[in-house]
């Protein structure tokens, strides 16, 4: 997963784009468990990347986001948020999820 800036996560819904954007803080112990979740979903879907940002250094766009808890995946689409998944049950979960919006 690549570490995005700030300036590339508002680029992603300011220029309707679509993309998986994965929000953590790093002593948070479930967002490490998705973390791994997600990376094994990074290898099965290669040509899909899943950008990630720690949500410590944004909390003023969390706030925009209305982002609840995390660890948080939001599957943008052209721009516009499309679901925030906040329970990371299993992998073949995540990738049917995932998967439905590409």
């Amino acid at each position: 997963m690549q570490e995005l800036s700030r300036e590339e996560i508002e680029q992603l819904f300011n220029k309707n784009k679509s993309g998986f954007l994965y929000l953590y803080t790093p002593l948070c112990g479930t967002c490490q468990l998705a973390s791994k979740m997600l990376s094994v979903i990074e290898e099965l879907m290669p040509e899909q990347p899943i950008g990630k940002a720690d949500l410590n250094y944004l909390s003023a766009f969390s706030e925009v986001l209305g982002i609840e808890s995390v660890p948080c995946l939001i599957i943008v689409k052209d721009g516009n948020i499309q679901e925030k998944i906040y329970a990371f049950h299993s992998v073949p979960y995540l990738l049917d999820k995932m998967k439905s919006f590409l």
